[in-house]
């Protein structure tokens, strides 16, 4: 049961992680965004991959 709850409480971190991933690119200026190679479609990508590793 605690490997349950343990496994939950590491999911919901990551999708927190996740969301404010995306929230940040996708509200970094453009000027800032472009300079780094990031694209605003991208945001919800790029999160995943930073957060879950795919």
């Amino acid at each position: 049961m605690t490997s349950i709850v343990a496994e939950l409480k590491t999911a919901a971190q990551k999708r927190a992680a996740y969301t404010r991933t995306v929230h940040e690119l996708q509200s970094m200026p453009l000027n800032t965004a472009l300079d780094l190679g990031i694209f605003r479609e991208d945001a919800a990508k790029i999160a995943k991959r930073a957060v879950y590793g795919h």
